[in-house]
């Protein structure tokens, strides 16, 4: 199998992962507090990454959490995490993943503007539709509309931040010190929040093996996205990244009955159009930072 198949193929593991590890979080949900589930699998994600980057994790470089770069990318995880389970907690799989999939776009959007990357008008029309695919998601003003569709739309904007702010970070900063960290700091933000979202209510034998298993699937996610970065092409991977929202339809279905309407459906394709369209003006340009450097190891999910 060649480098670029198998980076496929890890790729695929690697949404299939997060894809599960938010199927599990949404079932735990019904059953524990926000606050409850955040700290309980931050603190077991911390330790497994502590455990898989353990040759990796230098002390010495803890001063460089005071960076502002690094402080905003935890405030971007941090937003991104709770407004991402919020919405999950009202709204089906599927819907949500599928609003997820404009976040290449948006940091895009984000890089021309922070960081004055050039942007030709090709990629600023596959923005321009891709957000047009969220608006006939979001349906603002129609009936079906919710407010936890919007704060969706606001846990991408808090990935797109984290995602910006990981450009600027040190690169003296591993990424194994940068994601053991943002772990620890998403769990404790959760502990938090125990009080305010519900209080402490009892974990079962149940709830923890479910809790447990979102954040092994996180964490194999984790893996799988770092191997598949280091295996082939990521422009030639990066496509594969929607095999997520594929995973959401089908989970969301199994587990919770939930099935995607054509509003759903028709946005999310608009989205994944425009974000292989822009992925593919990139490549034809030959840009030193492409889209899909928001899926690279450095930027792989903490917190969600």
């Amino acid at each position: 199998m060649s480098p670029n198949l198998r980076g496929a193929l890890f790729m695929c593991i690697a949404m299939a992962g997060f894809t599960i590890n938010d199927t599990f979080v949404k079932w735990a949900l019904e059953s524990l507090t926000l606050g409850q589930i955040i700290l309980m699998r931050g603190m077991m994600a911390f330790v497994m990454l502590i455990l898989f980057f353990y040759r990796s994790i230098d002390l010495s470089q803890l001063p460089y959490l005071k960076h502002p770069a690094v402080i905003t990318r935890m405030v971007g995880e941090v937003g991104a995490t709770l407004c991402f389970l919020l919405s999950l907690s009202y709204l089906p799989i599927a819907f949500v993943t599928s609003i997820l999939q404009a976040l290449p776009l948006l940091v895009t959007l984000g890089a021309a503007f922070f960081f004055s990357e050039p942007v030709g008008w090709r990629r600023w029309s596959a923005i321009i539709v891709g957000f047009i695919g969220i608006l006939i998601i979001v349906r603002p003003g129609f009936e079906g509309f919710t407010v936890w569709s919007l704060v969706t739309v606001a846990a991408v904007i808090f990935c797109a931040i984290r995602d910006l702010a990981t450009r600027v970070i040190p690169k003296e900063m591993s990424t194994a010190n940068l994601s053991t960290a943002t772990a620890l700091v998403v769990a404790l933000v959760g502990g938090a929040l125990i009080e305010p979202f519900g209080g402490w209510q009892p974990v079962t034998t149940s709830n923890f093996a479910i809790v447990f298993t979102s954040a092994v699937a996180l964490i194999i996610g984790y893996y799988s996205l770092i191997t598949a970065m280091r295996q082939g092409d990521i422009s030639f991977m990066a496509p594969f990244r929607f095999t997520g929202l594929l995973w959401a339809i089908l989970l969301g279905y199994v587990i919770f009955g939930d099935l995607p309407d054509r509003y759903m459906l028709i946005g999310a394709s608009i989205i994944i159009c425009s974000g292989l369209y822009a992925l593919y003006r990139e490549r034809v340009v030959n840009r030193q930072r492409p889209i899909t450097e928001s899926t690279s190891a450095g930027m792989a999910p903490d917190g969600l």
